[in-house]
């Protein structure tokens, strides 16, 4: 049976300060009424069923998890105690899933991404857990790019390799290439068979842990304590254990980049990582100005291009700018060049190393 796992422990330091330690972007509902963590797993209702469905996340978002999505059962949202990338991540929840299941399937998904086409991003899925499960692969999902993007890291795809899973088409993985500068990110476009990395794997739970016995020895050693421990304990305790041993290391560095029977299969769904208030921009309806206005008092001279996003009541009012983002909350507002908001980061990370102002993250 085919599992979902979704990752939702990060912190989401580039939409501060809508998002904050205490409550990071995939529980905010910056898109419509429902927050990202829902909507990624309303997502997949159709597909895999709510006892079905994991969520990965840091111990201290555990209630949160509980209370936006109460139809999960409680041992399937995991608290990770300490931070370890995504290779522990998966290895965890492929452990957990092969002990209830051994014949399952797994498609591991962030929780933070937004999708406009959510019946072609289905049916990619079943072509993929199709594939999966017909070869013991690991199936990757690669966004078919319509720029020469620099924030993402791209799939190279083999072009003489070639098979049909579904409704579409699935192609040997040749390498992954890191996220490149603009002159090679724009000769992966004329070269046509490179794709965005969409983070989002499909395998079989026993295949990936193979993976991990031949790639990543240290994790794999935690993989069989963590098996024995949850037939004689806790769940919990037996997590816990676990990732205090594991190394941080990403699955793609881990396990992608050197396994030799990786595939993806490309597909166009409305993708988007919602990566920065960038992209929030990018997004949004916009004003004959090209103005995006999120809040019910603000006003403009001489100004366009940009962002305002305040639930306050607070009268905004921008003159003479371009390109200017201005977020606001109860407790701080932050102004930042709209092409320049990944250094929201380093705001961030310069707080948390101020006791005076590490209360504001």
């Amino acid at each position: 049976m085919l599992h979902a796992v979704v990752m939702a422990g990060g912190s989401g330091t580039r939409f501060w300060p809508r998002s904050t330690e205490q409550h990071p972007k995939q529980f905010l509902n910056i898109f419509g009424d429902r927050t990202m963590l829902q909507s990624t797993v309303e997502r997949i209702e159709a597909l895999v069923p709510a006892e079905r469905v994991w969520v990965i996340t840091n111990d201290k978002y555990v209630d949160l998890v509980q209370k936006q999505l109460p139809d999960l059962p409680t041992e399937n949202i995991v608290g990770e105690p300490v931070g370890r990338n995504t290779a522990p991540c998966v290895a965890a929840a492929a452990t957990l899933i092969e002990d209830r299941d051994p014949e399952a399937t797994m498609v591991v998904l962030p929780a933070d991404h937004l999708i406009s086409d959510t019946d072609t991003f289905l049916s990619i899925l079943k072509s993929a857990e199709s594939k999966a499960a017909d070869s013991n692969a690991l199936v990757t999902i690669g966004i078919k790019p319509d720029r020469p993007e620099t924030g993402y890291g791209y799939v190279e795809y083999d072009e003489e390799h070639s098979e049909s899973h579904g409704d579409h088409e699935v192609k040997k993985v040749a390498q992954f290439r890191e996220k490149p500068d603009r002159e090679t990110a724009e000769q992966f476009i004329k070269a046509g068979n490179f794709l965005w990395n969409s983070g989002m794997f499909v395998w079989q739970a026993s295949t990936i842990l193979e993976e991990f016995s031949e790639h990543l020895p240290e994790i794999n050693q935690e993989i069989e304590k963590l098996r024995s421990s949850l037939t004689t304990g806790s769940q919990k305790d037996a997590v816990d254990k676990f990732y205090h041993a594991c190394p941080s290391i990403s699955i793609d560095y881990g396990i992608m980049e050197r396994s030799k029977s990786v595939f993806v299969v490309p597909g166009s769904f409305g993708w988007n990582d919602v990566g920065s208030w960038r992209a929030v921009y990018d997004l949004r309806s916009k004003d004959e100005n090209g103005n995006v206005i999120e809040t019910d008092h603000a006003t403009f001279a001489h100004s366009k291009n940009n962002l305002i996003h305040s639930n306050s009541d607070k009268m905004i009012a921008l003159i003479g700018v371009e390109n200017i983002a201005v977020v606001e909350t109860d407790t701080a507002i932050m102004v930042c060049n709209l092409d320049d908001s990944q250094g929201i980061k380093d705001v961030v990370n310069y707080m948390r190393k101020n006791d005076h102002l590490k209360k504001f993250v």
